[in-house]
């Protein structure tokens, strides 16, 4: 009778255990999404808020599909990096803390084929606690300049 039970306890802890790697896996998978604001343009967003997400980026996406851009958001303020990594297209990075705007690379090129140690650093001037990556160009053909605030819409 014992060994029986052990076996049904057996089966029921890996079948959790399954479904809780695919739960992570999911989870892993699912972005995080909201609207920024800027001087009264909103703008949707994919939300990279946990290392992974912030490591991974618009890395290898064609284009960024229904969304606007990227939101980096770091728990502390800080000279954040912003590396081209296997990026398919070209960006304006856009640094902001609390105040707002405080920096910007524009027109930041794509760098194909090129290995992580030698990937181009983008830092903004001041420390940050937000960076916001957008479509090359989108900065200036809004009229974004630093100092403008950022509303981050829930």
């Amino acid at each position: 009778m014992k060994k029986k039970f052990l076996k049904k306890w057996e089966i029921i802890f890996l079948v959790l255990l399954f479904l809780s790697a695919i739960g992570l896996r999911a989870y892993g998978a699912y972005w995080p999404k909201t609207i920024v604001k800027i001087g009264g343009k909103e703008i949707k967003v994919l939300v990279a808020d946990t290392a992974a997400h912030r490591f991974k980026g618009l890395s290898g996406k064609k284009d960024l599909g229904k969304y606007g851009g990227m939101l980096f958001v770091f728990a502390n303020k800080g000279q954040h990096s912003i590396v081209m990594r296997d990026m398919k297209f070209s960006l304006d990075i856009v640094w902001a803390d609390e105040t707002g705007i405080i920096d910007f690379a524009k027109n930041v090129p794509i760098e194909p084929g090129k290995e992580e140690k030698d990937l181009i650093k983008y830092y903004s001037r001041l420390p940050s606690t937000l960076v916001l990556e957008l479509p090359a160009g989108y900065a200036e053909k809004n009229g974004f300049k630093i100092g403008d605030k950022i509303e981050i819409i829930k």
